[in-house]
């Protein structure tokens, strides 16, 4: 059974990944807030992910990180800076120090925010970032594709489109970018077993409605249950948006802060 650690194990992706992992791997967690329940089976450190000497501590050991830790949504400069770009920084080089041999990165679909809906687009298009934390994220990528080539850390970046509690989209953008949580799961654990140097995937379920192909997502062996077209019906039939985020994939995110 590999081991695993999984850093922000207490928040609401990190919580659906390891529901969705336990059992399959023997589990490490970490995260600055207490994380609900841990069984016995579960190793657990509780700290910040800028704090090297603990993580690496947890990294010991460890046959594969899922890397969810840091700020989660946009935020000023200060915040984004140390938790995604400093506290990435810690978490790639304690592993490679410790010789982990797979990385995977929870990046985000706001690493490309600003590609019009109507364009369709692949993992290898360049970057447009929409906010501060789509470059953080940018930033993560290219901090693992260098690990891969300098130090052959094998690494897997998931651009996570919209991964909800409630588990369905919750607007008509989400019919596009919509993970389920059995879909993510089941990423995740492409992502650390199968046998690949460097990828970069989209996490989204087979939503009829998507704008993002995924080549890489398949070389993993990933392939998705669910399709957000199911809901449909429940939601109207477009968002109450500014005509920017409607015309953006990043949606509002490519809104905030807008001069112009």
């Amino acid at each position: 059974m590999k081991r695993v650690l999984l850093t922000g194990a207490a928040g609401l992706v990190g919580g659906v990944a390891r529901d969705e992992l336990r059992g399959r791997y023997e589990m490490v967690l970490l995260d600055r807030q207490p994380i609900p329940s841990p069984t016995p089976e579960e190793t657990v450190f509780l700290g910040d992910i800028q704090d090297a000497a603990l993580v690496a501590r947890a990294m010991e050991g460890v046959d594969a990180v899922v890397h969810l830790a840091g700020q989660p949504t946009e935020a000023d400069w200060d915040t984004v800076r140390d938790a995604n770009i400093e506290g990435m920084y810690v978490a790639v080089e304690a592993a490679r120090r410790a010789g982990v041999k797979r990385f995977i990165f929870a990046s985000t679909n706001h690493v490309i925010g600003y590609y019009p809906r109507n364009q369709s687009i692949d993992e290898h298009v360049t970057p447009r970032p929409d906010t501060r934390y789509g470059v953080s994220k940018a930033f993560g990528e290219f901090l693992l594709r260098f690990y891969a080539d300098k130090f052959g850390m094998s690494a897997v970046c998931i651009r996570i489109g919209t991964l909800r509690k409630p588990d369905a989209p919750g607007d008509v953008r989400h019919l596009s970018t919509w993970i389920s949580h059995r879909d993510f799961g089941q990423l995740v654990r492409c992502a650390i077993d199968a046998d690949v140097q460097f990828e970069i995937v989209y996490g989204m379920s087979a939503n009829t409605r998507r704008w993002w192909r995924d080549s890489s997502a398949s070389t993993l062996g990933y392939r998705p249950l669910d399709d957000a077209e199911r809901f449909a019906s429940q939601l109207p039939e477009k968002d109450d948006v500014d005509e920017v985020a409607a015309r953006h994939q990043g949606g509002v995110f490519c809104s905030w802060e807008r001069d112009g």
